[in-house]
């Protein structure tokens, strides 16, 4: 394991949330922010990030179930659900009463959930604001990849298999088509990503998770009404260049939602703004929170 990568998950904790493994860490002093990361990678695409942010905040982070270096149970329904509850679990068990929240792609979900609960009174702390960047809010102006398709739409034997035989370039080949034309992730990233994504034979397990994608039209209706009536303070930074998330979503937000906060990068980054353009990604989180 790459000595970075090694060091990342070694300074790293774990807590227990229903006989699973769930990897998480802290850093840093002032206001609880909360990371989410997204599909089909872990916290540790943050790390850079983090570090700046920890500057600020204290940052909690962690690994969703099925990723990163938390468990990842091949015979599992994961849910929305699951993952709100999981959130839940952690910030009670590191006493944290109110947090910001900052989520990304898959992440975006996850918190949006959590925002209805919280209209129901349903969650175990209070969200300060959330900032969601590139993700599905609105799954149907969503546009998924061809590799998405094929794992979260395959009968379940068909995507088990595809999970298996997906190779390194298939993976690499579609993360970069998201990424800006200039803003392109280096070798040792997709390098770190691959191996983390083959803990524990994870790579096996992401057709599991994948189809989580079409499980959102369900919760649309749920997710835009607690948006549009919440006050709490949101905003979508949009990477343009996003084929699956980009423009096109940020129109939407803009469409839908109450006195809408939307923050543009430059035009030619991608999926990953924390990635591509980290520091006008911090500059826009300080200016949201602040």
């Amino acid at each position: 394991m790459n000595k970075e990568v090694e060091s990342w998950k070694s300074n790293g904790k774990y807590f227990r949330f229903n006989d699973k493994n769930i990897f998480y860490n802290q850093i840093g002093e002032g206001d609880n922010l909360l990371i989410i990361h997204g599909y089909p990678y872990n916290s540790f695409e943050w790390k850079d990030t983090i570090e700046e942010l920890s500057k600020t905040y204290k940052v909690t982070f962690f690994d969703l179930l099925g990723m990163g270096f938390s468990d990842k149970p091949k015979n599992h329904k994961y849910s929305f659900e699951e993952y709100c509850d999981i959130v839940n679990a952690l910030l009670k068990n590191l006493n944290i009463n109110e947090t910001h929240i900052f989520s990304h792609d898959l992440g975006v979900s996850v918190t949006q959930e959590l925002i209805a609960r919280n209209a129901e009174g349903k969650n175990s702390f209070k969200i300060k604001s959330s900032a969601f960047m590139n993700g599905s809010l609105f799954i149907d102006v969503y546009k998924p990849r061809l590799i998405q398709k094929l794992l979260s739409k395959s009968p379940t034997l068909i995507g088990k298999i595809l999970s298996k035989i997906m190779s390194k370039s298939m993976v690499n080949k579609s993360v970069k088509s998201v990424f800006g034309p200039f803003t392109q992730p280096t070798e040792d990233f997709l390098d770190n990503q691959w191996e983390i994504l083959n803990y524990n034979q994870g790579k096996n397990i992401t057709y599991l998770i994948g189809r989580l994608v079409f499980e959102k039209y369900k919760y649309l209706n749920r997710w835009v009404n607690a948006m549009q009536t919440t006050t709490i303070p949101m905003c979508y930074i949009c990477g343009q260049y996003d084929p699956n998330s980009g423009i096109h979503m940020a129109k939407r937000y803009e469409e839908l939602i109450p006195n809408p906060k939307v923050y543009l990068t430059s035009e030619n980054i991608g999926q990953w703004p924390q990635l591509e353009d980290q520091e006008k990604v911090l500059e826009i989180n300080l200016t949201f929170i602040n």
